[in-house]
């Protein structure tokens, strides 16, 4: 039997043009590789096995002394002598490692799956949810009320409370809707964590499942919906007070295309230049902007018309009608929403903020504040007073038929009716605008 090699026989060991090795002692090898490193080898037959040979590379090089990245003579001798044991028990050392890697991450799989975030639940269920805007405005709502208080906090850990306090904290800032809204979509990804794994096993109690839109939290928000619309004095006082509120000319130009077109502020302002036909009066909205995802017409009065083309002049170049400052996208509602609203604190019993308008009552009317979407909602109520049905006022708000038998049976598309009513509230409107004559004064009743 050949001599076992001694440590100064391995160091004596030099590289060559090929790498080679050297047997070491029973079962042990060194392989000597171009470079000059020594790296250890263990030789193997697993009992009841295959009867082959096994290899298993040690996976520290040789060194003089064992340390974080070698390997002594003695030490290589003890792994394979421990290694040649468990094959004469019918064990192979690499199946054995093989199992102990795949259980150690297991092992660390299944605790950092104790640890996953309220955060981590979010990202998921966020890229099943389909929304228009891809998820973007719940994005924003989570990263604003909810991340900063229970973003990294376990889902195993979240309770009640924390809900509680970050609804809490949205409630007492005065948003009462978003309050509910945001309580509403936790639920939702609550629900849905608890029908899947990993999160079923974490979402122990559903912590918002108690959290009722009754309950006192929420008392500051009347859920009637709103019914503010605009009289015809008020649209007056607009014209008048417009001119001289600080708003950019795009935005004040777009109160008067959402009030006399009836359109919702998301669609309007995604309104593209190859979308309106001026000479023939005629806004295709693409049904990608709309809420019911069905292309709808707006036939232009010449008050709509007259707008636009100040618009026009206003964007020359810019693909968007309503474009932002750079010009590289439209203006966000959000923005256009945040100008108008800025203009009526006092009528909001709200006081003045730093970096907000100077103009903070610019734009309060007489019967009190208003939103964007009252326009869109004056409109109609116009449209209803001068005498145009209801049937044809449901298609120009471009509203969902609900009756199934009517979709499918009622395929007029009013078109014919739909021009006169634009029409006729624009001629309205154009009347109640004119700042140089005496507009006279309509009450309710009349609107």
């Amino acid at each position: 039997m050949p001599a076992n090699l001694t440590v100064t026989a391995i160091a004596a060991l030099k590289k060559k043009e090929k790498p080679y090795s050297v047997r070491v002692s029973r079962g042990l090898r060194i392989r000597v590789a171009i470079s000059g490193i020594k790296t250890w080898m263990v030789q193997y037959v697993v009992k009841g096995g295959d009867g082959k040979q096994h290899e298993y590379w040690l996976p520290k090089p040789w060194g003089n002394d064992t340390n974080d990245g070698h390997l002594s003579l003695a030490d290589a001798r003890s792994e394979a002598d421990k290694i040649r044991a468990l094959a004469r028990d019918g064990i192979d050392y690499q199946d054995l490692r093989e199992q102990e890697v795949k259980a150690k991450a297991l092992r660390l799989k299944t605790e950092q799956e104790k640890n996953k975030s309220v955060y981590e639940l979010f990202d998921a269920w966020i890229k099943t949810c389909k929304r228009k805007d891809g998820g973007a405005e719940l994005r924003r709502s989570f990263t604003k009320n909810v991340f900063p208080f229970i973003g990294t906090k376990p889902l195993n850990q979240l309770i009640e409370a924390d809900i509680t306090e970050l609804l809490q904290v949205v409630v007492d800032r005065g948003s009462h809707r978003t309050s509910l809204m945001l309580r509403n979509n936790l639920q939702q990804m609550m629900i849905w964590g608890q029908g899947r794994q990993p999160w079923k096993a974490l979402i122990i109690d559903n912590p918002v499942v108690n959290i009722k839109p009754a309950d006192k939290i929420f008392s500051g928000y009347d859920n009637k919906g709103r019914d503010r619309t605009l009289s015809p004095d008020e649209i007056a006082e607009l014209a008048i007070k417009l001119p001289t509120a600080g708003l950019t000319k795009s935005v004040e130009i777009l109160i008067w295309i959402m009030l006399s077109c009836c359109t919702r502020i998301g669609e309007t302002t995604k309104a593209k230049w190859e979308h309106m036909n001026l000479d023939n009066a005629i806004w295709k909205i693409p049904g990608a902007d709309t809420k019911n995802g069905i292309e709808h017409t707006v036939y232009l009065s010449n008050f709509a018309v007259s707008n636009l083309k100040k618009l026009r002049d206003l964007s020359f170049g810019n693909e968007w009608c309503f474009p932002q400052a750079r010009g590289t996208n439209f203006i966000n509602p959000k923005n256009a929403t945040k100008q108008i609203r800025d203009r009526q604190m006092s009528a909001m019993n709200r006081k003045n903020m730093a970096n907000r308008t100077k103009f903070i009552n610019a734009l309060v009317l007489s019967c009190g504040d208003w939103v964007p979407h009252d326009l869109r909602r004056t409109g109609a109520t116009m449209m209803q007073s001068l005498g145009v049905t209801p049937e044809v006022i449901e298609r120009i708000l471009n509203h969902t038929e609900q009756d199934k038998l009517k979709k499918i049976y009622h395929q007029y598309d009013y078109a014919k009716e739909k021009r006169e009513a634009w029409r006729l509230l624009g001629e309205r409107l154009d009347l109640l605008t004119r700042q140089e004559i005496n507009v006279p004064v309509l009450n309710r009743a009349q609107f």
